[in-house]
């Protein structure tokens, strides 16, 4: 259980949340653990790790990489104070087991349709973060009955627009293999270090969960065989974004290393009503290190509606 916000002095019984600056002073401070989760069985056989957080309107989290669903230990939270959250490890990543099949957005976006038939979730708000921005934009073209809207947050959405040096080197297929298969410290410890501003710590638990999840051989492989395929339908991926009629907001940190807020910008040109909202001073893990803020953000989009 979650608990509720801390009291104002002199403020009597009346629970009043602090401003959502001091909200995430708090969280910097204590830097919750980990969600709580359940395995599930979707198919047979198949295990697959969930988060489930409050009531309402469902929220579904999909998380990028090198994370795993604990990335959102501090926004999951903070949503459910007005929605149900759900949170999972994508099938081949963290504790989930693989599924058959390749893995690219397409099947990924599928693989979502499956996830919420079966927790018969009819219509959803999509956060898609890193590389669960891209399945969370092709699953809205595809499935446009399912999706209330989709928020995107710092992803490689737009192949031809500009990346670090980092993320160029790892789009050459024989690079990226070579370093998640065989060095995945220096791939790991890189992201810790570009991910949250300098002198950021998680905890013990919290950076335990990520690295015990990453440094699993089937689970780099498989990340391996997920970038192969993300590089193969970059190209397309405009077709399906011009598809997409649900309000769209990309929800980007100023400061992200690795994909720059012309990232965001490019996207208008196919997705007209999508709305670019810049976090001042954050970087690509803002849904950790700037977890309020993001999420007050979330909830005025969803105000709006």
């Amino acid at each position: 259980m979650w608990p509720a916000a801390p009291r104002t002095p002199g403020s009597g019984s009346a629970s009043v949340p602090f401003p959502a600056c001091w909200r995430q002073i708090v969280w910097l401070k204590t830097f919750r653990a980990v969600l709580s989760t359940t395995t599930e069985q979707p198919r047979p056989g198949k295990c697959l790790r969930v988060a489930r957080l409050g009531q309402g309107q469902a929220v579904v989290l999909l998380h990028g990489y090198p994370d795993n669903l604990q990335v959102f230990s501090a926004l999951a939270p903070e949503l459910a104070r007005h929605k149900q959250v759900v949170a999972f490890d994508w099938p081949g990543m963290g504790s989930s087991d693989e599924w058959p099949g390749g893995a690219t957005p397409l099947l990924m976006a599928k693989r979502l349709r499956e996830l919420l038939d079966t927790w018969q979730l009819d219509k959803v708000h999509l956060v898609g973060q890193d590389m669960g921005g891209q399945p969370a934009l092709v699953f809205a073209a595809q499935y446009p009955e399912r999706v209330r809207s989709v928020v995107v947050m710092n992803s490689l959405v737009n192949g031809a627009a500009a990346t670090s040096w980092e993320i160029r080197w790892l789009r050459r297929f024989g690079a990226n293999k070579l370093l998640l298969r065989h060095l995945p410290w220096l791939v790991f410890g890189r992201a810790m270090r570009t991910f949250t501003p300098g002198g950021t710590r998680l905890s013990p638990a919290l950076r335990q969960d990520l690295w015990g999840a990453f440094r699993r051989p089937a689970v780099r492989d498989f990340i391996v065989r997920m970038c192969a395929g993300y590089e193969g339908q970059l190209k397309r991926l405009p077709e399906w974004y011009g598809q997409v009629q649900c309000p769209v907001l990309l929800l980007w940190a100023e400061h992200d290393k690795h994909f720059p807020v012309l990232q965001a910008e490019s996207l208008r040109a196919f997705i007209p009503q999508a709305r670019v909202q810049v976090v001042p001073g954050a970087g690509h893990w803002m849904v950790l290190t700037r977890a309020a803020e993001v999420a007050d953000h979330l909830r005025r989009f969803y105000q709006e509606l």
